[in-house]
């Protein structure tokens, strides 16, 4: 009997750059290695492969007999190998020059490295833009892949996507192949007779396509994948079974695309995978999204619905969270200044700061690891090194996109950076020595996946597959709850930054402060301030007001200026208001260890108070640094460890961004304060 159906397979391999070592041991013991070890038995199955560049230098260099089964089955025609952007970076958030530069150094690595050159991409997150195909041509690339679900937004019907289209624009061409997603939630999660059946479900007319490209990590690295596709045989036996049918032939996506004729013209919109669109969106309309999709049903949905029903797209990511806004447009900013600095160090740091990971979040941790966005610091950092050397500069820009200016502060060992929409506080606390940003907290947001711990019972968003035919994919693992995670959901009305300005009363407290439920009178906190920059120094200053609830004036200037181990800062508060208050000066500093970290000389709790002092002071233990504010005035310090819930891989995980200091003031209409903030060498 004729082969009819083609099965075009590839995995994708990837760890965000710098991810822990026990990570990618991990991930080679218990998914890479046992998955190539298994292929390199069945030299005639055709499949495809990408690797990040990053984590194929990690494999080369601590994996060699993986990463020799790899260059093995490339040598032997077994494996087509894709291209991507170098450290894996969504290629519609970076420039153009960038993009082609990426994906070139990734072409080059695996031309010399696997003998081919690439004519396959693989789309980091499959997130979608037209203006890609221009660049994806000057490098090189042919064709690449997204989801089926890309094309049913553009009003394709399922039963068309089983071979590849064109698309262009402005006249430069590509192919695009539709990944199926019924066979990602079949391969590898099905029994192997079912995955067999899903495939050959794909043979309508000729030279129908089977298309399957999805990540590497669900054959090892899921929750209970590794004993399904391993201990109990499913990978050995879903490759036989593929071999031994003669309605299947396995074939590479740059054979099909070649032999094959296209099923012809494809324009898609700016979307990602369902699932991104929906944890784009905020929490709120997540949760409406998911309403109307459960109001709908799921057999209408998957019928109809999912052509008209859409989340939001990937750059909602950086209206959604203003710290994944200020890494990407640090990004920017140095990309800008490339061509001025000229230097191949500076070119390295940024492509390695404009790796994808800590810039969202889905069901993975993404922005909510601090290790991640420590590790595109770190880069930025570098790079920013590189840039300017011993110099001191004060300078400003507009990079963030909301009309309101950002004041970087340039020493020869640190880096400050201001930000006049949100009350002219610290938002970048940069260690040039450590590579480490101070500032890099996270502020406790809604998530609409908070709702399951709200709930008694947890909602299944997708039919669930029997047990006996198979094992739950990620997205259907069950979570259990208890009242810990429940009493861990907190929010913050503004930004965890520091040098934040709340005006409240004698009720403030270390209890209202940690659950952020504290009274505040003032429009300080969370609203923007006029800037001005001089020499040395930078002042900002806002006229506001405190509400009861009638508004009073109120004016707040504070002025930045520049000294050799940090800065001086003036702080000027004046009210209309009667009454008697209490001034707090917040500050949120984020640290690596937290294990290695003595506040005023104590060791760090999880929440704790200083009374009456005059100095707040922090040993980093870790960098062998103290962070020391110093005021001319007596004041109350309150702190609590800053931490986030959020989904992950295993269910939820709670993490600390930071500690959270509030230095409490009474004044009565009038309030001046000096201090610094130095940091000193231990």
């Amino acid at each position: 009997m004729a082969k009819t159906t083609k099965l075009l397979f590839g995995i994708h391999m990837h760890q965000p750059v710098d991810n822990f070592d026990w990570v990618i041991k991990m991930g080679v013991e218990t998914c890479y290695g046992p998955f190539f070890e298994v292929m390199s038995a069945y030299p005639d199955f055709k499949f495809s492969v990408h690797c990040s560049g990053w984590l194929m230098e990690q494999i080369q260099e601590k994996h060699p007999k993986l990463y020799g089964q790899i260059q093995t089955l490339a040598k032997n025609g077994s494996i087509e190998l894709f291209s991507a952007g170098y450290y894996e970076p969504i290629l519609s958030v970076i420039p153009s020059k960038d993009r082609v530069t990426q994906i070139e150094m990734l072409n080059h690595a695996i031309k010399t490295e696997f003998k081919q050159k690439p004519k396959g991409l693989w789309l980091t997150e499959r997130v979608w833009e037209s203006s890609l195909i221009p660049d994806l041509n000057k490098a090189g690339i042919k064709y690449t892949l997204m989801d089926d679900y890309h094309f049913q937004c553009a009003g394709f019907d399922e039963e068309i996507l089983d071979g590849y289209y064109m698309s262009e624009e402005g006249g430069e061409q590509i192919g695009l192949f539709p990944i199926s997603k019924k066979l990602r939630y079949a391969i590898p999660f099905l029994n192997v007779n079912s995955a067999i059946k899903a495939i050959k479900s794909f043979d309508g007319k000729e030279d129908s396509a089977a298309i399957i490209f999805d990540d590497a990590e669900k054959f090892g690295m899921w929750p209970g994948t590794h004993e399904w596709v391993y201990e109990k045989g499913w990978l050995k036996n879903f490759v036989e079974a593929v071999l031994a049918d003669e309605q299947i032939e396995t074939m590479h996506y740059g054979d099909y695309y070649e032999q094959k004729r296209t099923r012809g013209i494809a324009y898609l919109p700016n979307v990602s995978y369902y699932e991104m669109g929906e944890w784009s969106l905020r929490a709120d309309d997540a949760l409406k999204l998911h309403a109307f999709k459960m109001e709908m049903g799921h057999e209408r949905y998957d019928a109809e619905g999912v052509k008209f029903l859409k989340g939001g797209i990937w750059k909602n990511f950086l209206v959604k969270y203003e710290e994944s806004n200020r890494i990407h447009k640090r990004t920017l900013e140095l990309s800008k200044a490339r061509k001025s600095v000229d230097n191949i160090a500076f070119d390295s740091a940024l492509y390695k700061a404009q790796t994808n990971d800590a810039l969202w979040h889905g069901v993975f941790g993404g922005l909510y690891l601090p290790n991640l966005r420590d590790n595109a610091y770190t880069y930025i950092i570098e790079a920013e090194n590189v840039r300017y050397g011993r110099k001191n500069r004060l300078e400003s820009d507009q990079n963030e996109l909301d009309g309101h200016d950002k004041v970087k502060m340039v020493m020869p060992k640190y880096i400050f950076r201001f930000d006049a929409a949100h009350g002219g506080q610290l938002v970048e606390f940069d260690n040039r020595k450590a590579l480490f940003n101070w500032q890099n907290t996270l502020t406790r947001r809604k998530e609409a996946y908070h709702q399951r711990l709200l709930q008694d019972t947890p909602v299944v968003e997708e039919e669930v597959t029997p047990k006996e035919d198979g094992i739950d994919t990620i997205h259907h693992a069950m979570v259990k709850v208890d009242d810990t995670l429940r009493n861990a959901i907190i929010y913050d009305w503004y930004l965890k930054n520091s040098f934040v300005d709340h005006i409240s009363d004698e009720r403030f407290n270390g209890d209202n402060f940690r659950y952020c439920n504290f009274t505040e009178y003032g429009d300080f906190a969370n609203q923007p301030f006029e800037v001005e920059l001089d020499k040395h120094q930078v002042t900002f200053w806002r006229d506001g007001g405190l509400y009861f609830p009638e508004k009073m004036p109120t004016r707040l200037d504070k002025t930045y200026i520049s000294n050799k181990s940090g800065f001086d800062f003036n702080i000027n508060l004046a009210t209309q208001a009667e009454g008697n208050f209490n001034y707090v000066l917040e500050h949120n500093f984020h640290f690596a260890d937290y294990e290695k970290i003595l506040i005023n000389g104590e060791v760090l709790e999880d929440e704790g108070s200083f009374k009456a002092v005059k100095i707040l002071e922090i040993h980093d233990a870790l960098l062998k640094q103290k962070i020391i504010i110093k005021l001319d005035v007596s004041c109350d310090i309150y702190y609590f460890q800053l931490k986030t819930l959020s989904q992950s891989e295993h269910g939820f995980d709670l993490s600390v961004q930071g500690i959270g200091f509030a230095m409490v003031m009474p004044f009565n209409k009038l309030l001046t304060i000096s201090g610094s903030l130095e940091v000193k060498h231990v």
